[in-house]
């Protein structure tokens, strides 16, 4: 798995182990639509503050932010997503090439500020203008002064869908709004919008809502949008929590900023990425089968290559690659047929066919089949060596997988147990025993936004081999106790915020500066000159907490190198006799085996040994061990060639 993100050209890939279905990965493509309202309220900057995290974004300007932060990230990061923004409530109307001046415009006041499709430089440009520029916004996002009917707005969501994303299996619809009561004295506008949501459901969108709280208001989502979002809480009263919950209100003002509140909403809701394999068997117990998806949630972050590219001509061309086997004697072209597989047993080349390969290979069909269960303790952190995979239901060969697995992952958490597991990840892979460790919902504590939804971790378990031993330490020198308490005291005051490490805060520098001059080619920036690195420590930080405690330290050190030299100097010479003398009685020759000699001789280090092991190894097969060294060597250089 370690490999897995290298790019082979097409014809080079290895054939021992299935390729994954390229159909799992469809849901990986996303499909998203904004779609941000523009009225009075939304377009309402922040009351003024004298706080340094004080908002300064009208909520619909943050959204666009937003949107348009969201869009750089997934240019790169997920070149085939496709995303599309839609305001609402806009004095301006336009839709697939129609205007205010056209005549029967089908949906007055919506405005398509960019189609729903691959994001490209174009866009994100376009889109960039009207954030950053004040006299694009306030000539583009004026409120009309006519109300705009949900239904109506949805139903043009529909027809984007519809027409731009037919085939894709994850499509998001999000809504960014302040008003919970669009339609409060009209009952039918309030019917025909939940009928148009139903029919947005019915298509496969997933709508989500991201609510603003206006100041001194909270949004309050039972009076319109109960009917429109679709609750995921089971009407079951004895059925496990649902899997995901509900996006709070964010809202304006002093600390956390409107910006990052939604952006934080946002990529909790974002479709998880790098699926690893699509509804794989859980097997819990005879006939009895669940289906699960798996997905890679941490992966070492490294530049996509697609292709090669060749720069020796005139201009740059994508270069196709060919693969030839050769005889290494006649440097004959090789055939495909003519490769046999073979392994070498006792000297020899034992051929094997195709299928008795296969047969050697085949452990079964791909599932996890769960063996037993073991307390949560008994699985220590050395056990992590390989990178987890993030297991979540589907429905889609298993109905009710997603009911047992919540069970399952319940029991799990209230039992403090992991289960022991059989894991063949795809057709002629190698079997695996990995734990099936429960992990909890984790929030956000400032926002309520879901960081790590709650699911099953597949933990790959060492083999034996893997294991490796801590070499045996002869002597150990311990810091005395005054220089560990100075040190504890530094420790303490650098400790990360809660003691967690947050990766997330932490992107590659490499890969950030790479993206960073795409981006500037992209869109026809100026170079960047300075690389955004959030790695390097903040020295500034460090001196203000312990630049006092680091001197202390350094004093204490001073006191105890000195009482440790006074304590060794007196009698250094009697204790330098006695190391001597000892050293004359510990003389201790290590032995070598027939087998350890003879590898020596073969990679012609017999040199390298000393006289000791030469002389006990020749006594010990009867020879004389008498002489120089390289005599010594000379006879057990004889001794193998008989």
């Amino acid at each position: 798995m370690a490999d897995e993100n290298k790019w082979k050209p097409p014809g080079d890939e290895d054939e021992d182990e299935e390729e994954v279905d390229e159909t799992a990965y469809k849901t990986v493509k996303d499909a998203v639509l904004f779609v941000i309202e523009v009225s009075s309220s939304m377009l309402q900057p922040p009351p003024p503050s004298d706080s340094k995290k004080a908002d300064t974004d009208s909520p619909t300007s943050a959204a666009l932010k937003c949107a348009y932060a969201l869009m750089q990230q997934r240019i790169i990061s997920n070149p085939n997503d496709m995303m599309g923004v839609l305001l609402y409530g806009t004095e301006k109307s336009k839709f697939n090439g129609e205007d205010e001046s056209s005549t029967n415009f089908s949906f007055p006041h919506c405005y398509l500020l960019t189609d729903l499709d691959v994001p490209a430089a174009e866009d994100v440009k376009a889109l960039k203008t009207l954030v950053e520029g004040e006299d694009e916004f306030k000539k583009l996002v004026k409120p009309s002064k006519e109300n705009v009917t949900m239904a109506n707005v949805l139903f043009c969501a529909n027809q984007i869908f519809t027409t731009k994303a037919p085939n894709f299996s994850s499509r998001g619809l999000f809504i960014v709004t302040d008003n919970d009561d669009p339609h409060a004295k009209d009952k039918a506008a309030k019917s025909s919008a939940a009928v148009r949501a139903k029919d947005l459901y019915d298509l496969g969108v997933l709508i989500e809502l991201f609510p603003i709280s206006k100041p001194g208001q909270e949004f309050d989502k039972r009076k319109f949008y109960d009917d429109i979002v679709y609750s995921q809480t089971p009407t079951d009263p004895e059925a496990p929590a649902p899997v995901s919950g509900p996006i709070k209100a964010s809202s304006s003002g002093d600390g956390i900023s409107l910006l990052v509140s939604l952006l934080s909403n946002i990529n909790s809701k974002a479709v998880a990425r790098r699926t690893l394999f699509s509804n794989l068997p859980l097997e819990l117990g005879p006939s009895f089968k669940i289906s699960v998806k798996g997905y890679i949630l941490f992966k070492r972050q490294e530049p996509k290559r697609s292709c090669y590219v060749y720069l020796a001509g005139e201009k740059a061309q994508i270069a196709t690659g060919v693969t030839t086997q050769l005889a290494s004697d006649t440097a004959r072209t090789i055939d495909k047929v003519e490769i046999k597989k073979a392994f070498k047993f006792g000297g020899e080349q034992i051929l094997f066919t195709p299928e008795e390969i296969a047969s050697i290979r085949n452990f079964g069909d791909p599932c996890i089949r769960i063996l037993g269960f073991k307390p949560m303790s008994m699985l220590p952190i050395w056990a992590n060596l390989r990178p987890a995979t993030f297991l979540y239901p589907s429905e889609e060969d298993y109905i009710g997988s997603t009911r047992v697995f919540a069970a399952l992952h319940a029991k799990l958490l209230a039992s403090q147990k992991i289960g022991i597991t059989w894991y063949i990840a795809r057709k002629n892979a190698a079997p695996v025993l990995a734990a099936l460790y429960p992990g909890p919902e984790e929030l956000d504590e400032s926002t309520g936004a879901q960081t790590r939804p709650p699911g099953l971790w597949l933990i790959p378990l060492p083999y034996a081999d893997d294991i490796r031993q801590n070499p045996e330490t002869t002597s150990l020198i311990r810091a005395p106790e005054p220089l560990i308490d100075r040190m504890r005291e530094i420790i303490q005051q650098l400790q990360l915020p809660k003691a967690q490490y947050d990766p997330g805060k932490y992107p590659n520098p490499s890969l950030q500066w790479h993206y960073r001059i795409l981006q500037a080619m992209a869109l026809e920036e100026d170079l960047p000159e300075k690389a955004e690195d959030k790695t390097v420590p903040r020295y500034r930080q460090i001196d203000k907490r312990v630049g006092w405690y680091v001197l202390e330290w350094g004093r204490e050190l001073q006191v105890q190198h000195e009482r440790w030299q006074r304590e060794n100097s007196s009698g250094g010479k009697r204790a330098a006799g006695v190391d001597e003398e000892a050293g004359r009685k510990r003389v201790k020759v290590e032995a070598v085996d027939d087998a350890g000699m003879k590898m020596a001789v073969e990679k012609q280090s017999v040199g390298k040994m000393t006289v000791a092991v030469l002389k006990g190894w020749l006594e010990g097969k009867g020879m004389d061990g008498k002489g120089k060294k390289g005599e010594l060597v000379e006879r057990v250089e004889r001794f193998f060639e008989k």
